[in-house]
């Protein structure tokens, strides 16, 4: 496979794209993307599903973990171009819609340019469509408590504080959590390297990020796949409680 496309467990495909990742979940002939990176990025999500044995057509649904615009890209791409449903948390859908947008501003970007990696990231980040306008014109809340009727049977994981509505995906016969933002490995603009949260710019209320990793801390798996840096394994637990250490 190519470098940016992992197999991380059977049928589980974790993706690195520019500088943010998806997640593909693949059970016969059908898949689930989980994020869509940067609108910049379409031609390597659409790669991606091939290079799995997948397709545009085969993704039974597009599941975002929250709406930011490096996780948000090509999600109206396919729902418009394929019917594909697009499914958030329900305090999630307006901010997909961009009836608001709780994303880091540009202004507060550059405050903190004088932090290592910020202003490179930055740079790159808007010529990848980091700024630009990408609302999904009808996402639609999580159909079901519980686990999903889709590829992977994920179970989403309301983990706010990123965002109001970020979800984490739980995928418990695999072992696997799909973290999104409220718990990664890496960035650009962190100088740390392991389970931790992202820079605190980034965070809508970096209190409520704080406390859900202790939601994170309650799921049971083995390997973790964050929205930004590589895949951890090792307890889901101990990562999560890492990264609550080093935020404290």
């Amino acid at each position: 496979m190519s470098a940016g496309v992992q197999q991380v467990a059977d049928g589980t495909y974790l993706v690195q794209g520019s500088n943010t990742n998806w997640v593909i979940i693949t059970e016969g002939s059908s898949a689930t993307l989980i994020d869509t990176g940067y609108p910049g990025d379409r031609e390597q999500v659409l790669a991606s599903l091939t290079e799995v044995g997948s397709s545009p057509e085969a993704v039974t649904a597009v599941l975002v973990t929250h709406a930011h615009n490096d996780h948000l890209g090509s999600a109206e791409y396919l729902r418009s171009a394929y019917g594909t449903p697009v499914y958030l948390h329900e305090a999630e859908v307006p901010h997909a819609r961009r009836e608001f947008l709780h994303q880091v501003s540009v202004g507060t970007v550059l405050k903190n340019g004088w932090r290592p990696g910020v202003l490179p990231w930055a740079v790159h980040a808007i010529r990848v469509g980091g700024t630009a306008h990408v609302p999904v014109v009808s996402p639609q809340p999580f159909p079901a408590e519980g686990a999903l009727d889709l590829p992977g049977g994920p179970v989403p994981v309301h983990t706010p504080g990123h965002t109001d509505g970020h979800c984490a995906f739980h995928l418990p016969e695999r072992g696997v959590v799909i973290s999104g933002d409220g718990l990664v490995s890496g960035h650009p603009t962190s100088r740390v390297k392991g389970p931790q949260l992202l820079p605190d710019m980034f965070h809508h209320e970096r209190a409520r990020a704080v406390a859900s990793l202790e939601v994170y801390a309650e799921l049971d798996g083995d390997l973790l796949l964050p929205g930004h840096g590589p895949a951890h394994r090792g307890p889901v637990r101990e990562a999560a409680l890492q990264a609550r250490d080093r935020a404290l």
